[in-house]
């Protein structure tokens, strides 16, 4: 996901499932909630420094140690930990990833409170305490159900939400069709996007 907040350009999560990560530039942040590889690729990072030298990076302790492997410098935000990063302010919310089954796939997950407006929680239904603009709600994975999703949003409460975290589905409309029917019953507005899309909230 790009994130332009019209000052800075925040790319979230570059993964060994998309491809963006192969040809953009402008990037001024990228962000890693954790260390799942569908969320934190080296190659597809490796590409996005590549194309954006600049570019400073913002995880968690966990990702921090196969950075520090790579020798890849990084910024910490972790949960209850904030930074100010060209002028945007960057907070951490949560430290674990939504539960698969028993231990596996439990990692160190941190969500994003992106310039006071949106909040992408990577791997889990973190909720913030704190009133949330722009939610970016993941939809489908292992460590979920449809319902929870939708409960989530009402716990939150946003102005508007829009589905990330879909990846693993061959076709999105059934799902998005779900979703587009039940959230805004909440009084939140569900924005309908797939890969390639563009929203100005």
């Amino acid at each position: 996901m790009l994130i332009n907040t019209g000052t800075v350009t925040i790319m979230t999560d570059p993964g060994n499932y998309s491809t963006l990560q192969n040809d953009v530039t402008g990037v001024d942040i990228i962000l890693f909630t954790h260390e799942h590889q569908d969320h934190y690729h080296i190659d597809s990072l490796r590409q996005v420094l590549s194309n954006n030298p600049n570019a400073k990076i913002i995880t968690n302790s966990a990702v921090g140690k196969l950075l520090d492997a790579e020798n890849i410098s990084y910024e910490l935000v972790q949960d209850s930990q904030q930074n100010d990063l060209h002028g945007v302010l960057i907070e951490g919310f949560g430290d674990k990833h939504a539960q698969i089954y028993k231990e596996f796939g439990q990692v160190e997950n941190t969500g994003y409170f992106i310039d006071n407006k949106l909040f992408y929680p990577g791997d889990a239904f973190t909720n913030p305490g704190k009133p949330v603009d722009i939610l970016a709600v993941p939809i489908a994975g292992p460590w979920m159900k449809a319902s929870e999703a939708i409960e989530y949003v009402s716990q939150v409460k946003p102005r508007v939400t829009f589905p990330v975290h879909d990846g693993i589905w061959k076709t999105k409309g059934f799902m998005q069709m779900l979703f587009a029917k039940f959230i805004p019953e909440l009084g939140v507005e569900f924005v309908p996007m797939v890969e390639g899309d563009e929203k100005e909230f």
